[in-house]
This record gives C-alpha cells, structure tokens and sequence, in this order.
C-alpha cells in the first residue's frame, strides 16, 4: 500500500479492507446468546432480528437484516465506520484495524483506542489534537498498542466466555494484516 507521511493518503484503502471486514462478519446469523443480534442489545430483550455482513440488529433495529444486500451493507459500512472512525486518516498499518474495531465496539471506542495508543487523552472525539498525535507516531507501534488496547478491553467483557477464540482470532488476524499494509 502506500507509505505514511502523516496525513491523508487521499487513497481508497475502504475498497481493499472491505472485502477483509465482509469475510470475517460473514452472512446472516441470528445466534441468540450474541447481544448484538437483539434489537435492544441485550440477550432476550426486543426482537432476535440477527447479523448479516456485521450489520447488526442492536445498531441498526430498524434495518431489515436478514434481506440486507452486501452493497447495501457496504454503503453502512464506509459511511458508519470507516468516515466515522477517520480510517483514512491513519497509517495504512492501523486503518483496518481502526475499521474492524469500530465494527465490533463502536466508532467512539476505536477512536479511544487509537488516542490512547497516540498517547493522547481517550475522549473518543477525534480532533486536531488526535490527528497530529497520530501523525508522530510510529505506524507499527501504533498498530500493536491499538490492538493491545482492543483486547485488555474485550477481556472485561461479559461476552469474553462465550466468544473469545473467534474474537482473540480477529485480533492476531488484524496485526497480520498490519504488517502486510505497512
């Protein structure tokens, strides 16, 4: 991919990491011990409308998730996750990683993450100050404190019994995925 220079590679990383984040969500999906599949987020609560492409029922409970296209889903995804967690701009090495983390925590918390990976304060507002936090940092250290961040988080999760191994995959998938973009 391209070299970091600090500011926006005005490149579409979007159209490569896409197709990344659509083959690990998957297709539909409506496990009803996984909180994201119920309307209200919360295990037995609202309706069990599932996942499909990522695209949950807790984000999105109005969507009607089971007949979801994958363009209509990737219209969701460049819009929800990757504008709004400034995918473009960060390192090539730590913007999949942003997306990825957005898709499974939210924007709010993968922008904490790479703020506190930039060792800059974790308000989840990204900003002038973030941005150039960002911009000095080494791409590669940033990308490993990221997803460190991400995991000592996704331990603490009630979640964690039940989803680990697939979740602690994702993780080790999206370091590698690291080093190749760098």
């Amino acid at each position: 991919m391209g070299t970091w220079a600090g500011a926006s590679l005005m490149s579409d990383k979007f159209n490569i990491y896409i197709n990344r984040i659509l083959s690990a969500e998957g297709d539909y999906t409506d496990n009803e011990k996984d909180p994201g599949n119920w309307t209200s987020g919360k295990i037995g609560v609202g309706e069990l409308r599932g996942t499909k492409f990522g695209i949950s029922a807790a984000s999105y409970p109005n969507l009607d998730i089971k007949n979801l296209t994958r363009d209509q889903a990737i219209d969701i995804y460049r819009q929800n996750f990757w504008e709004s967690c400034h995918a473009d701009d960060l390192p090539d090495a730590v913007a999949y990683s942003a997306m990825d983390g957005a898709v499974n925590s939210g924007c709010v918390r993968s922008i904490m993450w790479v703020q506190s990976a930039a060792g800059v304060a974790d308000d989840g507002r990204w900003g002038p100050h973030t941005a150039s936090a960002v911009a000095a940092s080494d791409p590669n250290d940033l990308l490993l404190k990221y997803n460190a961040y991400r995991l000592k988080f996704m331990v603490k999760l009630k979640a964690w019994d039940t989803f680990s191994a697939g979740w602690a995959n994702r993780i080790a998938n999206n370091l590698l995925y690291g080093a190749e973009d760098n």
